[in-house]
Parts: C-alpha cells; sequence; structure tokens
C-alpha cells in the first residue's frame, strides 16, 4: 500500500504532521478523525504516473496568470459565495481534505475573482495557515460573521457542518431579499408608467389647449383655479426642457441647468445627511414605520436577527461576539443599536429577553421564544423556529402587498390623469357658455 504525509490539525489548533500507510485518502481521513485530528492537506509519497506536457503547461499557465497579492483581487459576489460555501460543504463531508478541495473548486471556476480568492486560501493553508486565517485575507469577500463561523468549525473539529449552516444561511437571506425586490418591481413599473404619461400631457397636451384657450377667451381672461394650477407647471416643465424661452440663449438653457442643478444638490445633501448617524437613525427608522413597506421592512430585520445570532449560537461562538457580530451584520441603525443595549446588558450579567423586550422592536412573540429558550437551553433551536416564522410572514406580507399595491397604483394614475383631463374640461365649460 502506498505511504501518505498528512498535515492535520488537533482541538486545540495545533498542527500535526506525518506519515500513513493506507489504501487510499478516504482510509487516511478517516484514521485521522478517529484520533481527532482534522486534515488540512494529505499527500501521496509514491511516484505518480507522467502528466502529459501541453495539459502541464496549460495549468502552469493558468496558475501563473492568476493575481497572488490578495488587495488585487476583486470581491465574490453573494451568489457566488453560496455556490461555493456549498460545494465546499460537500467535497468536504465528502472525504477529501481542505486543500484539495480548494484547487478543485479554484479549477471549476469560471469567474477570474473566484479563481484568485480560492488560490490565494489554498497557498495560505498550504503554507501552514489555517483556513479562517486564508479567509481572513480577503475581507470583502468574507465578512465577520462567515470568518467566525469558520473559526468554531475549526475549533470544533466539524468544518462541513458549519458550512452547511453558513450555505443555508445565505440561501435564505438571498430568497428573502428576491422576494422583498420583486414586491417593489411592479410599483415601480406603475409609477414610471404614470410619470411618463403625465410629461407627454403636461408637454404635449396642455400647451396646445392652453393656446385653443387663449384664442376663444381673450389673453386677459380668468381660468379656473385647477386649469391655472395646471397649466403653471406645465409651463414650468417647458421651461426647465428648454421648449420655450427668450431670443436670449443663456435664459433659453437656464430651465434645464436650475432643474439639474437642484437634483444635483438635493441628492448630494440626501447622501451626505444619510452619512451621519443621525440622518442613517432617522431614515431606517422613518423605513421601519412606513406605510406599506414598514411591516416587511421590520419582519426581514427581525428574521435576519434570529437566523444570524441562531446560526451564530449553534456554531458554538459565544453569545456576547455573536451579538456582537450581529449588530455589525444587521444592515439597519436602529435594529444595530437595539443589538447594542442587549449586548450591553448580557455583559453585566443579565439574560437577554428583558432588554430584548425593553428595545420595543422585537414583538412579545419572540422576547417569550428567546425566554424560554434560555431556560431550557435551547436558545439556538428556538431562534431558529422565530426566523422561520418571521420568514413565513414576510412571504405573506409580499404577496399581501404585491395585491394591494395593484388597486392602488391604478387609482394613483387615474387621480393624475384625470386631474389634468379635468382642469382642461373646465374652461371648455366657459366657451360653451359664451357661445350660447
Amino acid at each position: 500500500m502506498p505511504n501518505y504525509q498528512f498535515t492535520a490539525m488537533d482541538a486545540s489548533g495545533k498542527t500535526v504532521q506525518g506519515t500513513l500507510e493506507a489504501a487510499n485518502e478516504e482510509q487516511i481521513v478517516t484514521r485521522l478523525k478517529q484520533e481527532g485530528l482534522y486534515p488540512t492537506a494529505i499527500k501521496e509519497t509514491k511516484a505518480k504516473q507522467p502528466v502529459d506536457k501541453a495539459v502541464k503547461a496549460k495549468q502552469a499557465k493558468t496558475e501563473a496568470d492568476l493575481p497572488t497579492d490578495p488587495a488585487k483581487v476583486g470581491r465574490m459576489s453573494s451568489a457566488e459565495l453560496t455556490l461555493f460555501t456549498r460545494q465546499l460543504a460537500i467535497l468536504l463531508d465528502a472525504g477529501l481534505p481542505l486543500i484539495r478541495s480548494l484547487k478543485t473548486l479554484q479549477r471549476q471556476a469560471v469567474n477570474r475573482n473566484v479563481k484568485g480568492v480560492l488560490s490565494i486560501c489554498a497557498s495560505a493553508v498550504e503554507s501552514g495557515a489555517t483556513f479562517s486565517e486564508a479567509l481572513a485575507q480577503h475581507p470583502r469577500t468574507f465578512d465577520k460573521l462567515y470568518l467566525n463561523m469558520a473559526r468554531a468549525g475549526e475549533a470544533a473539529g466539524a468544518m462541513e457542518g458549519i458550512l452547511n449552516r453558513l450555505a443555508e444561511f445565505m440561501e435564505k437571506a438571498a430568497r428573502i431579499s428576491a422576494k422583498v425586490k420583486s414586491a417593489m418591481i411592479y410599483p415601480i413599473i406603475v409609477l414610471s408608467i404614470a410619470v411618463i404619461i403625465t410629461f407627454a400631457l403636461m408637454i404635449f397636451v396642455v400647451p396646445k389647449f392652453q393656446g385653443i384657450f387663449l384664442q376663444l377667451l381673450g389673453k386677459n381672461a380668468k381660468m379656473p383655479w385647477l386649469t391655472d394650477q395646471v397649466v403653471a407647471v406645465s409651463n414650468f416643465l417647458q421651461r426647465g426642457l428648454g421648449l420655450v424661452g427668450t431670443d436670449s440663449s443663456l435664459q433659453y438653457f437656464e430651465g434645464p441647468l436650475e432643474i439639474i442643478a437642484m437634483v444635483i444638490i438635493l441628492t448630494l445633501a440626501y447622501k451626505a445627511f444619510v452619512r451621519t448617524e443621525a440622518g442613517r437613525t432617522a431614515v431606517d427608522r422613518f423605513l421601519f414605520r412606513a406605510p406599506l413597506f414598514g411591516p416587511i421592512i421590520s419582519k426581514t430585520a427581525i428574521s435576519r436577527f434570529s437566523r444570524t445570532l441562531g446560526t451564530l449560537l449553534g456554531a458554538g461562538v459565544p453569545v456576547l461576539q455573536s451579538l456582537q457580530i450581529v449588530k455589525e451584520t444587521a444592515g439597519n441603525s436602529t435594529v444595530s443599536s437595539a443589538v447594542q443595549r442587549i449586548h450591553d446588558a448580557v455583559k453585566d450579567g443579565e439574560g437577554m429577553a428583558a432588554p430584548l423586550s425593553a428595545t420595543e422592536i422585537f414583538p412579545q412573540m419572540v422576547v417569550a421564544m428567546v425566554e424560554v429558550g434560555e431556560e431550557t437551553g435551547k436558545l439556538p433551536e428556538m431562534l431558529t423556529k422565530v426566523a422561520i416564522t418571521y420568514e413565513e410572514e414576510v412571504d405573506n406580507a409580499v404577496n399581501a402587498l404585491t395585491s394591494a399595491i395593484e388597486p392602488i397604483m391604478i387609482v394613483f394614475l387615474a387621480v393624475v390623469v384625470g386631474t389634468i383631463v379635468i382642469a382642461l374640461f373646465l374652461p371648455m365649460v366657459e366657451i360653451l357658455k359664451q357661445m350660447s
């Protein structure tokens, strides 16, 4: 039987190297796991079969083209990271060593950024670094949640199980995000159509009627109030687009420049406001209480909080460290502030249920589930149940929103167009009176 050189880690994270005789690599992996060791590299010491020179040269050229500096490698997308996590978990569960799994995924990757990240990670692990240390070189791809889960997997010697948890977490988060985005598509389309129709009426239709009214009623005739307002808006838009003006070219383009400048100033002011802590808090607080979309945003935040915290605690990450990670990955300043208060209370020796209730963000059902979880020692399981419940509520809320938005947007479109039509019809009544 051939001999195999192996590199493995024990429960304390210490690197162990040696040589074993076995029929194949799977037997080596099984023996090492029975001894409480986690293999990171296994290499057969016997002479290998000669490789075709053309294939070898092509592989060498491909690997030479890959970047070796982590700073020069782009980030992996969320979909690519989820797929990598799921595939790596499958390979490790099948008994393949970590380095071989990383190189296998690197060879089959299509995206250059993915190839670069996996190549650098594989080289780092091959040089003696742990998996989490290799991932830490790419902070734009692997966030603190991912890194801490990887460290927990190394400490427990169950990396494939942790990776499966991570993949499931990312898949569910992506599914919820896709549902919320799909709910936004319909109102955006209808609103865009309403804006286009309104612009067309204001730019092309209202001016023609205005000319007819002035000819029939006279320039000094008084128009109905609603007609005056619609005509004023129409004239403003025409001046803004440069469709009307004086002989002076400077005045002719004064309107468009003013509108563009105003839009740019308002956009920059909003971005500057959101960058401040008070601005971000105000916007997030408004989103939590916004009509129609507020319930979806709040339920999504509660689901994300429960899923993230339950995943971390289930992986063996300490409570305070888990809360700190949840705070940094919440994506909402209102939730982050609430989690910080929970973290401070737990740090002072309190339970999690009381400060959770004091934040007034989480419903009493969530508080009760957390309290039961703390009492029974099954907090991760309870948080997972809360996450599942609120993920279903998000689905129901999105479906209800989609059903409610359709008539609302139709009524909105009818009101806008109807207002313009009525404004144009009112002077015609006066014209008919004069003719009679």
